[in-house]
This record gives C-alpha cells, structure tokens and sequence, in this order.
C-alpha cells in the first residue's frame, strides 16, 4: 500500500515532532518553513524547555496541568526512542523544581503556595514539600544561606530544547523526510501546501506555523503572538542540580540549568508581537534578578540574548483542529515544551485514525 504523503507547514517544535512521529509510523512526510533548521530566532529555539506542570498551574488551568502530566510521561520515552537513531544524546533531567523568594519578596512565594495548594487536584498535593533553609540547602547546596526557604515540587523536570531540535532535524533527514527550507508557505489547503514559487500536493495538510498562521485562524479564537525573552550565560562559579523560580512581585524569574555550566534566563511575558532585538529594561532586569539569586552570575558570561514570539489563543491553550480539510496545531503559547508530546501525540493518532477510516 502506499505511503501516506502528509505535507506540515512549519518546522519548529510542534511540526519537527510531528514529522518525527509520523515518519517513525511509515508516512511520507513533507516538511515546509521559511527559516533554515538551525535558526535561533523562533519560539522552538527561545525557550527554557522547563517541564513544570505543578509550577505553571498557578498562571494556567487543568488542561494545560494535564497536558503536562501526560507528556511528562511521554517525554523520557520520547528522548530515548530519539536515541536509537543513533544520534547525540537529549539533555533530560526530572529532579524537580525549587520556588524562592527574598525576604521583602514573602508575600508573593506565599501567594502561589496558596495559590498552587487550591488549583491542585488532591492527588497531586503531596509532590509540593515546603523547607525551610537547612531543607533548601540539602536540595540545592549553591543557594544555601541565600533564602530562609522555599518550595519544591517534585517530579518536575526540563530538557535541552537546542539538543532536542536539532537530534530532531538529524533523525528525521536519516528517516527521509522532504524538507523543504527556506520554503516560505502562504497558504495551507485541503491536500496542498501553497509556497510562493511552487504548490505541492499532498494527502493530508497540517498547519504547525504558529504565529505565522495567523491570517488563517477564525476570529472567534483569535491568535496572537506573545512576545517572550531569555538570556542564556555561561557561569563556572554557579552550580545548580534544577530549575529554580525567583519570586518577585511583577515577574517570577526562571534559572534553568544546561550543561557546561550554562544557564538559560528568563521571565518576561510581553503582550506585544513587536519582533525586535531584546530591550535594555528586559536585560537589566533579567541580569538584576539573576545576580540576586546568587552573586557569582555577577561574572556570568552572556553567550545570548533572544526574542521570539509565541503563539497564544484567546484561552491560552494549545490548539488540535481541523477546519476546511486542513489540520492545525497551534497554540502552544509558554507551556510548548510542557505540552508538545501530548498535543502532538493526538494529532498524529488523529491523523492515522482519519486515513484507516477512509481506507475502510
């Protein structure tokens, strides 16, 4: 029988995954986008990966909490299915998360404790643990006697989205995708994938853009993109075993651990599609906020500062649908990583499901 030809509009982290899957299950697979695969400036790229369910539960609602939980056990899975292929190991780590705060700053960590504790479902209460500094210490020795306490949510974890997307593009070229770079799409069809020199004919179109897909989202959903910023720095002087959220009272300040003693920083969230370079106020304010964590990021060496801007619906979640013949995913706003593999886990079991259906 022939090989199902699914053509997907975008290459970042829900269309490379999605490739990924489909490939892996015997389809032909086309793969569009206007940046090359190593491009930095895109949502996949500007990204902490942190894989924070519980944390992010205090800003979302329970379908993004358990999309979350779902791909938190997808994702180990996925990493090492990744690594049969026989390419660079996945940097993947789920040793939980740490939640401080300075001591002006108490009334905020107290807020999302309170906060975090009512949304919870009841079986999951028991992975939030409160310490005290000796406690703290013990998790984290680099910030013993910085804080007089703190959070830890267990189970929680994060993953190099650098090493995941480009163990992505390795493993989908030796599984012979079509990939099509620097192929700028206008429009996404039923069975066609339009670019601006040529139109493709394919089975099944998925559109995986992003903000890019904008002008062909209905207005009753609206999508819009929302500008995110992270620094990433180099410090030998720093050592931390997890991700570790900063409270503040405009912003939660995010350190996530990478190897080589890097660091990805960040915190804001603007609702502004402006696709600038970083701003001066962003970077005192993450470079402030980073050396109030612990003075030696004071000699921190800045390896990059990036914007992107992330798609977000009207609700904020993360988005499977198939309208006029096309399937769109979209949405994935800041929980991307959090919810990449079961949003994409759907769509590719929807996809499959549709053609059996049809071959029967």
């Amino acid at each position: 029988m022939k090989a199902l030809h699914i053509g997907i509009a975008g290459a970042g982290l829900a269309g490379r995954t999605l490739a990924w899957r489909l490939l892996r299950a015997g389809c032909r697979v086309s793969l569009f986008d206007s940046r090359p695969r190593a491009a930095l400036d895109t949502a996949s790229m500007t990204a902490a990966a942190m894989l924070s369910p519980l944390a992010e539960l205090a800003v979302s609602d329970e379908v993004v909490f358990a999309l979350g939980q779902r791909s938190m056990q997808l994702w180990p899975r996925w990493i090492a299915e990744l690594a049969e292929g026989g390419g660079d190991p996945v940097y993947f780590r789920q040793q939980g998360t740490l939640v401080v705060a300075h001591s002006p700053d108490q009334a905020s960590l107290e807020h999302f404790t309170r906060l975090l504790r009512h949304k919870l479902p009841e079986a999951c209460r028991a992975q939030v643990h409160t310490l005290d500094a000796a406690a703290l210490a013990q998790q984290e020795p680099a910030l013993a006697g910085r804080f007089g306490g703190g959070l830890f949510l267990d189970s929680e974890g994060q993953l190099a989205n650098d090493q995941w997307m480009a163990a992505l593009a390795t493993e989908i070229d030796r599984l012979g995708v079509g990939w099509h770079e620097g192929q700028a799409v206008e429009r996404v069809e039923q069975g066609r994938i339009v670019c601006a020199s040529e139109s493709y004919a394919v089975d099944l179109a998925v559109d995986a853009r992003g903000v890019g897909s904008k002008a062909q989202w209905p207005r009753d959903n609206s999508l819009r993109g929302v500008r995110g910023e992270v620094l990433r720095v180099e410090c030998h002087g720093v050592t931390l075993l997890r991700p570790v959220r900063l409270m503040h009272p405009r912003y939660a300040l995010y350190v996530a651990p990478r190897p080589d003693h890097q660091f990805v920083v960040g915190a804001t969230e603007l609702e502004s599609e402006d696709t600038g370079p970083v701003t001066l106020r962003s970077t005192l304010e993450l470079g402030s906020a980073l050396h109030s964590l612990h003075p030696a990021f004071g000699e921190a060496r800045v390896l990059r500062l990036s914007a992107a801007l992330r798609p977000a619906l009207d609700d904020n979640r993360p988005a499977v649908v198939q309208r006029d013949g096309v399937w769109h995913i979209n949405g994935l706003y800041r929980h991307g990583y959090l919810c990449a593999p079961a949003v994409v886990n759907k769509l590719a079991h929807q996809l499959l499901e549709t053609v059996s259906e049809e071959a029967t």
